[in-house]
């Protein structure tokens, strides 16, 4: 998925540094930042002041990431020295991790109950140790200044730190006194805080007001306790029957995965990205909003029946800006929903390779349609459709820069047509853009859905438009994809895609129906099987091991396995479909319910560990917890058929 660069450059070296052997981190967030925790030290090693890793275009370097968002913390741990037996996990299948060592334990979370970018952090000493050792920070940039307020009794500090313009607000939560010259280091006062990212130092009393409200005379302990029973409030009954207690906490954590990986801060000027979500949690490479791994975890929100958080997904579509970027290459058409993916702020992205390239991903159009309509599907919400968005309504905004721009997009095919060459779903690059069958696909699915939204909205013209654009696209997939009885990847000849792994979502979503295609799809699908037991995406054509694809291509991608065990169940193969599922369960059981986006299969300096590791980047969100989900949800509906 994603990119290609050379291991020497400075990227890669990032790279290296974020892309863990196994799951050597957890993470909460609340939808305005996260913190990570490792669980080998026991101690917090991020904090990140915004739910995303870049959050706007770099005016300088206009092909770059853009402008990171700050991290104030190196590592913040309890006491001195080096405890023994540190761990951390995270407390019933929550956002909340609890972390232990032989000198105490403590809670870590960021609260759900809270809109701010606030940390708590907690600890209780064990029996015979000294709790006014308090908790120890390293930051992660020199401080700048600091200053203690007393404010509502409490003594606060306010630390700015050179090369980061935000601030970093820290409230004892005990409301002990501060001890004088102990604000940078050693945070005396209490064994239990709140640290809160301020973006303006306006803003301190006013987020002082809500935290004090928020808190409501609660200590440490109280307030993990309410933020478990919210929590619990806000989830949903599973509509599925779990084959383990393995699968259930799996469920459950994903649930939340999703929760943390939606943005929750509110749409201003200059910055338009509530509900935007996140492919991939900190410190995934993916740590920013991709419109195709949304997608999924949108239709995985709205299926599992949270309906605010999937309806959020769907309005960040459609209030990201500025997008239609990229007219010079969409045909002169302008769009409302990126080719790529979006910065931080919600504007769009249209490029991730560090090539001095750009992308184009046609299939982004239609996947964001699909998820609208089965949002509809199951919800009705006409409301929605006539929501005030950046375009217009809703509905107008999908019809004229959405459907519109992707039928423009279209090559004849035969006598049908296909969707223009592009890069798809495994992101290839520019240079080689193909008609692939996976954006087509898309197409076909998305303007399904969308006729029906068409006729929810009166629409009947666009409802028959919308069917004869679907009938040319189906006898274009058919003439250009179907060659010698077999579903090829792309147009174009090519070992890479002659199989691929993206034909097995085309199956499952009804794309292709024929049995024997499907069952030779099935087979020829032992061309990808990786020695750790799995699937790869495609067969690599990288021959240059300097290369980061070389290796990205060579590993087990769990996407491809969910995808094969669910072809399996439609094709009566349960017995294998379980076992595939049943391993990816067993996986995440034994690493913290972390779902990855790859295993080991082919050990290397990018992709280190044993084989079958997880690798790549985690945890994983639309293509992780939300491939999980719609899996299981798939599985219940298969079963329940006659």
């Amino acid at each position: 998925m994603r990119f290609v660069c050379s291991l020497a450059s400075g990227f890669c070296a990032l790279l290296l540094a974020g892309m863990p052997a196994s799951a050597s981190h957890l993470v909460t967030g609340n939808g305005f930042g996260f913190a990570v925790i490792s669980p080998e030290t026991a101690t917090v090693t991020r904090f990140y002041g915004h739910p995303y890793s870049f959050g706007k275009p770099d005016a300088l370097n206009p092909l770059s990431e853009g402008i990171e968002t700050p991290n104030f913390i190196k590592t913040l741990g309890w006491g001195t020295g080096i405890a023994q037996s540190p761990s951390a996990e995270y407390e019933a299948d929550s956002q909340m991790i609890r972390v232990h060592r032989s000198d105490g334990e403590g809670m870590v979370f960021m609260p759900f109950g809270l809109r701010q970018a606030c940390l708590i952090v907690s600890w209780e000493p064990g029996q015979g140790q000294n709790p006014a050792h308090g908790l120890q920070a390293e930051w992660s940039h020199p401080v700048r200044s600091h200053s203690v307020i007393r404010i509502s009794g409490r003594d606060l500090r306010v630390l700015r730190f050179k090369g980061i313009e935000e601030s970093l607000l820290l409230i004892p939560l005990e409301g002990k006194k501060a001890a004088p010259g102990q604000v940078q280091r050693r945070l005396n006062g209490g064994s239990a805080w709140a640290l809160i990212t301020l973006e303006d130092v306006a803003q301190l009393r006013p987020t002082v007001t809500e935290f004090i409200r928020w808190q409501a005379g609660l200590a440490a302990g109280a307030l993990a306790r309410r933020e478990m029973a919210e929590l619990e409030q806000w989830r949903v009954k599973p509509a599925v029957h779990f084959q383990s207690e393995k699968e259930r906490h799996l469920w459950r954590e994903s649930e939340v995965m999703l929760r943390m990986a939606q943005s929750r801060e509110p749409n201003r000027a200059g910055r338009h990205n509530n509900g935007l979500i996140i492919a991939s949690l900190p410190d995934g490479v993916w740590f920013t909003p991709w419109v195709r791994d949304m997608a999924y975890a949108t239709v995985a929100l709205a299926k599992m029946g949270h309906q605010s958080e999937a309806r959020a997904a769907l309005l960040a579509y459609f209030n990201a800006e500025p997008t239609g970027k990229m007219r010079g290459e969409t045909r002169g058409a302008d769009y409302q929903i990126s080719v790529v993916r979006y910065f931080g702020d919600g504007s769009e992205e249209p490029f991730f390779t560090m090539e001095g390239a750009t992308n184009i991903e046609f299939d982004d159009w239609g996947l964001a349609l699909w998820a609208l309509g089965e949002y509809e599907r199951k919800y009705n919400d006409t409301a929605l459709l006539h929501s005030s968005t950046y375009r217009g309504r809703l509905y107008e905004s999908a019809r004229d820069f959405v459907v519109k721009p992707l039928l423009v997009n279209t090559d004849k095919q035969g006598k049908g047509a296909i969707v223009a060459a592009d890069t798809s779903i495994w992101e290839e690059h520019q240079k080689d853009q193909k008609h692939f069958a996976f954006s087509t696909s898309a197409a076909i699915l998305g303007l399904r859905n969308f006729a029906d939204i068409a006729r929810q909205a009166g629409d009947e013209h666009t409802q028959t438009e919308a069917g004869i654009q679907i009938a040319l696209l189906e006898k274009g997939f058919n003439a250009a994809f179907i060659r010698g009885g077999q579903l090829r990847g792309t147009l174009e000849e090519g070992v890479k895609n002659d199989i691929d792994g993206a034909l097995l979502a085309m199956i499952n979503a009804g794309i292709v129906t024929d049995p024997a295609m499907i069952r030779d799809t099935v087979e020829r699908m032992e061309l990808l099987r990786v020695r750790s037991g799995g699937y790869r995406r495609v067969r690599g054509t990288y021959t240059d091991p300097a290369i980061f694809e070389y290796w990205y291509e060579k590993q087990e991608f769990l996407f491809v396995d969910f995808s094969l065990a669910e072809v399996y169940r439609r094709l009566g193969r349960n017995k294998e479909a379980a076992a595939m599922l049943e391993r990816i369960v067993d996986k995440a059981a034994a690493d913290h319910n972390i779902i990855p986006e790859m295993y080991v299969a082919e050990s290397c300096p990018l992709f280190p560990g044993e084989l079958g590791a997880p690798t790549g980047a985690l945890p994983m969100a639309g293509y992780g917890a939300g491939a999980y989900i719609l899996h299981l949800l798939e599985r219940e509906k298969l079963a329940i058929q006659p």
